[in-house]
């Protein structure tokens, strides 16, 4: 077979959750097992970080791959659904698994697996697992497909796990109240391995706190002890003025070296000491990355970048993220990891580029702005409502709203965030057996 009759047969013969739904879903690990003993358990022979969550999950997964990518590790990442190409799925260093890999991989061991009956998602993890091992990765960044407990990724033993939210989201899977989806994202939670919860409060959190006693797992909230934070959305007209602001900044600490250079060479090498501290040429460095791509960007301030660190990421809801992201990053030094300051500022400012990552308010075309965004929920559409009318009233733009949803997410709660909405909305059917079909309840919105 060549690769497009490979996919095809993955397709054909797996059931494919994104395509046809609760068909496609097989809670339990047994067929997981049974496929990792035949690989030969792939994922005990490179270090794992395992990150669950309802949103936030794959912008987490991707960053924190680009920075440990940046660090000089070889970083293998499995993340779902991919958006155009399979082989999104499985990356090491933001290159695709080859498609030569997932023709062989398929035809040496379908006698295998086809008694099996695997779904397609505990098919493609076990080829993950065996790529990032016969690729000798140091580490991979795993995220869970759906929950936790019972994913089939939860059979590694990762040197960190992260959870970053919980939300109403597959709730006929994994039940229908926040502590319910709580207690099976808790269950990715290792015996003694350290954890990161993103965002939770009363009830979930209480579910997390208890499981972490149970597993004498370290837990850290992303938000708690953050003494000094501070985020802003630039916009990339803004980025071009605080260019020139940085550029002097160095320029003036280089002057005032070299004339303390002539009375104190003691003072001297204090101030080079401080400008090495506050990584000035590294921000800038990292800045005209972004300029570069004529991009927007978060603007981060807190204990370890007082002067400002930038990610290319510029949705509202990456707010949240990195919160997430940094706690987790800090903990990970902790482990005995090595990443630099210079790390982060490279990796947050180039995540699409080291990582492959799509899809986190995109913007895929100019004059007019095109914006692309996966946010497939309650929780996730919150965030762009918010984005959209900041667009809305600041600029005086007319917004044209475009979008799809399938058909066991609550369309209905997503419609009531969209009548809110300053822009036009068009719903958009896809030829998908999952995608609903639109109903009288959906509307075209006129502005005002």
């Amino acid at each position: 077979m060549d690769y497009q009759n490979t996919l095809k047969y993955l397709y054909e013969s797996a059931p494919m959750f994104q395509q046809i739904g609760s068909k496609a879903y097989k809670p339990g690990l047994e067929t997981t097992h049974q496929l990792d003993e035949h690989f030969g358990h792939p994922h005990q022979q490179f270090k794992t970080i395992h990150i669950a969550g309802t949103n936030g999950k794959g912008s987490c997964s991707h960053t924190i791959a680009a920075v440990l990518q940046c660090a000089g590790y070889r970083v293998g990442l499995f993340t779902s659904p991919h958006l155009i190409d399979f082989r999104e799925r499985i990356r090491i260093n933001g290159e695709m698994i080859p498609e030569e890999y997932v023709v062989n991989f398929v035809e040496e061991h379908r006698s295998f697996f086809e008694p099996l009956h695997p779904s397609f998602f505990e098919l493609t993890t076990a080829m993950a697992f065996r790529y990032f091992a016969d690729q000798k990765v140091d580490v991979a960044v795993i995220e869970v497909g759906m929950g936790g407990r019972l994913d089939c990724t939860n059979i590694i033993h990762p040197d960190l796990c992260v959870i970053t939210n919980i939300g109403l989201d597959h709730t006929q899977y994994l039940g229908d109240t926040l502590t319910k989806i709580a207690k099976e994202k808790a269950g990715i939670i290792k015996e003694g391995v350290p954890v990161i919860i993103g965002r939770a409060q009363g009830a979930v959190k209480r579910v997390f706190t208890m499981k972490a006693k149970e597993k004498n797992a370290p837990i850290e909230y992303a938000r708690e002890n953050t003494r000094y934070w501070d985020m802003e959305i630039v916009p990339y007209s803004k980025l071009q003025e605080i260019r020139p602001v940085m550029d002097n900044a160095i320029q003036s600490m280089r002057e005032m070296i070299e004339a303390m250079d002539e009375q104190s060479e003691e003072e001297a090498n204090q101030m080079r000491q401080a400008l090495l501290m506050l990584d000035l040429p590294d921000s800038l460095r990292a800045l005209d990355q972004i300029l570069d791509k004529r991009k927007d960007a978060i603007k981060i301030h807190n204990e370890m970048f007082p002067l400002g660190l930038f990610t290319e990421l510029s949705g509202a809801y990456q707010f949240e993220n990195m919160f997430t992201i940094l706690k987790a990053l800090a903990t990970l030094n902790r482990l005995n990891y090595n990443i630099r300051s210079q790390d982060y500022r490279e990796g947050l400012a180039n995540v699409c580029q080291l990582t492959g990552l799509m899809g986190r308010w995109q913007k895929v075309h100019s004059y007019p702005d095109i914006i692309c965004d996966t946010g497939h929920n309650v929780d996730g559409i919150e965030y762009i409502h918010v984005q959209l009318n900041v667009i809305h009233k600041t600029f005086d733009q007319e917004i044209h709203f475009v979008f799809g949803m399938v058909n066991d997410k609550d369309i209905r709660g997503f419609c009531e965030h969209c009548r809110n909405m300053p822009p036009i909305i068009l719903p958009k059917q896809a030829s998908n057996a999952r995608f609903r079909k639109m109903n009288c309840w959906h509307w075209q919105k006129k502005p005002d």
